[in-house]
């Protein structure tokens, strides 16, 4: 079943999979990232990306911290359109706190294996 993309109960169903979840790229293991998303409709919501997940909640030892609108928050975490986040991070749309450095790191990331793109398909199926 899919539900709204950030809803309490696509945060559920995206939990229920973090067994399967398979190995990030190794550049990616250490780096921890705090993602506020705004205008979703249902509030505020408060992430990080550590060691390639998304975990619920601020991280304190997060160095970044990254704020961009629920539509862009789509783009980047469901649809994956990397030209449609770069524009909107030129536009001023995606705001970034602490050190940009991280961020580069992120860039350097080998494309995904076919298993996180599996991983990838299965995130899309459970969102609306």
């Amino acid at each position: 079943m899919a539900h709204d993309f950030l809803s309490d109960e696509w945060i559920a169903a995206i939990d229920a999979l973090r067994d399967e979840a398979p190995e990030p790229a190794a550049v990616v293991k250490d780096i921890v990232i705090n993602i506020v998303v705004t205008d979703t409709p249902y509030g505020d919501r408060e992430s990080h990306l550590a060691a390639g997940r998304l975990e619920q909640g601020l991280a304190e030892n997060a160095p970044t911290t990254m704020t961009m609108p629920y539509d862009v928050a789509e783009k980047l975490f469901i649809a994956q359109d990397q030209q449609a986040v770069t524009q909107a991070f030129m536009a001023g749309k995606i705001k970034v706190t602490g050190d940009m450095m991280v961020l580069m790191k992120l860039q350097t990331a080998p494309p995904p294996t076919p298993e996180q793109e599996a991983f990838q398909t299965k995130i899309r199926d459970l969102t609306a």
